[in-house]
């Protein structure tokens, strides 16, 4: 997919682009890569912030030094269910201990 192009300008809302596709997210960092001044205000005009973008920008460079230079898409897809599994668990466990304790009681 080549980058999006566009001649005119909207204002942020007036446009139909799914910011949360990692395609285009990866399409927008790789135009950052040789952005020139007309270059930032044609992101402005896609509704970028610069911090997006920049965000982006890390992480694709993280993602072609498989790692080097921060997590990987997959490594962070990773964590983010590590992290939701360990929630679940901790969960499970705390109504476990209050089920013991409710039991323990009610049997003396």
């Amino acid at each position: 997919m080549g980058l999006i192009r566009f001649g005119g300008h909207l204002r942020k809302g007036e446009y139909d682009v799914d910011h949360g596709g990692l395609e285009w997210k990866a399409d927008a960092a790789e135009l950052h890569r040789g952005l020139q001044d007309g270059a930032v205000r044609r992101t402005r005009d896609l509704g970028l912030t610069e911090s997006s973008l920049r965000n982006w920008v890390e992480q694709a460079r993280a993602d072609r030094t498989k790692g080097k230079t921060g997590l990987t898409t997959e490594e962070r897809a990773e964590l983010a269910g590590l992290r939701k599994e360990n929630r679940e668990l901790r969960m499970e466990r705390d109504i476990l201990k209050k089920a013991a304790a409710f039991f323990a009681k009610n049997q003396a």
